[in-house]
């Protein structure tokens, strides 16, 4: 029998093979039995969803690079496909591969909103803005039909809690509904993620995202609605997609996002590896070009976790990056290095089981 863990590329997925998880014990290994079973065609890949029984739902953390320190991701594992996904590594912890299980074996929190509610009306609860969509895209194409990110706006709106969304999805169109009342208040801040503008690059970098087109559209909705949007740059990567980063903001400008950011791709434990397949199997003449490119930006190695470091990197290169966007930034008028002023005064508790009188 053919190996699920053989390169191979199917349309649709981002990732061309399934390995093991850093913490698994047993590795496999595709060998020809002789009956030719390599040449085999491997089965289609189902995707399967199975409700994920959470006991919370807001992470907290204290990276001091990271601009939040609460956030929501209503699902585990994303059917984008994003081959670059630094969160692809997480499905280690649930004994599933980084690679295609990633993005075909979906877990949805199915208590959510149940969940945000208790946690709100915490006594020790303090407000703090919230960003949906750190880890995993709250946007993905499953949320059509099981709408938990959905469920928890619906919760953060009717509390009056602030909060953020980021996402490389047009779905949160859908949603307008909900934001642009809450922007009026200084509530909410949608950040969309651009790549690229070329769908060809798109079609195998990220392949079930919305296309370009689609998000600078989603920027102009937000926009139009009030509701304050940025740009995300992300993951900027050398030799492919670095040179387009003055188009996406202009672009984006245009449409009428009014702050950007960008973060350098990162490739974390296995990421490093399903990055290093992609490339040879799409990208095989740039692919040393594209790799000593990150090495020079982080100290000779693929990565570098350090603090401050590895959203930005290291090095004459890096260095020109900042560079242009920032130029680029201050010609279309985009803000940068400015964090949102969520507006916390508004936030009303909830209030679980029967309400208590004051003594005052």
């Amino acid at each position: 029998m053919a190996s699920p863990n053989r390169p191979v590329m199917r349309t649709g997925r981002g990732a061309v093979s399934n390995p093991e998880g850093r913490f698994e014990s047993v590795r496999g290994e595709a060998v020809d039995d002789g009956w030719g079973s390599l040449d085999e065609p491997l089965p289609p890949l189902e995707t399967i969803v199975r409700p994920d029984p959470a006991r919370s739902i807001i992470s907290r953390n204290q990276s001091p690079d990271i601009p939040f320190d609460q956030s929501i991701n209503p699902y585990r594992g994303c059917e984008h496909g994003c081959i670059y996904c630094y969160a692809r590594p997480s499905h280690g912890y649930l004994n599933l591969s980084p690679g295609f299980d990633f993005e075909t074996r979906l877990f949805y929190k199915q208590d959510a909103a149940k969940l945000l509610e208790a946690e709100l009306a915490a006594p020790s609860y303090r407000c703090s803005p919230i960003t949906i969509g750190a880890n995993t895209d709250p946007y993905q194409p499953i949320e059509r039909e099981y709408r938990v990110t959905r469920s928890i706006i619906e919760v953060l709106a009717r509390h009056r809690h602030p909060f953020s969304i980021i996402t490389k999805s047009s779905m949160i169109e859908r949603d307008v509904d909900l934001l642009a009342p809450l922007a009026r208040d200084n509530l909410v801040l949608a950040l969309v993620s651009v790549t690229t503008l070329s769908g060809e690059i798109k079609r195998t970098l990220e392949p079930r995202t919305a296309s370009p087109a689609a998000r600078l559209r989603a920027i102009a909705t937000l926009a139009r609605a009030g509701i304050p949007v940025g740009v995300m740059v992300a993951p900027v990567i050398p030799v492919l997609t670095d040179a387009e980063m003055e188009k996406i903001l202009a672009a984006a400008a245009q449409a009428g996002a009014r702050s950007a950011g960008y973060v350098l791709l990162r490739l974390p434990y296995e990421v490093k590896d399903l990055f290093r397949e992609w490339l040879q199997a799409h990208e095989p003449l740039k692919a040393g070009h594209v790799m000593s490119r990150m090495q020079a930006m982080r100290g000779g190695r693929d990565y570098d976790s350090a603090w401050g470091v590895r959203q930005r990197g290291e090095g004459e290169y890096a260095r020109l990056l900042d560079m242009r966007f920032k130029a680029a930034c201050k010609k279309y008028g985009l803000r940068t290095g400015e964090r949102f002023i969520h507006n916390t005064a508004l936030f009303q508790p909830p209030v679980i089981g029967p309400e208590q009188l004051t003594l005052l």
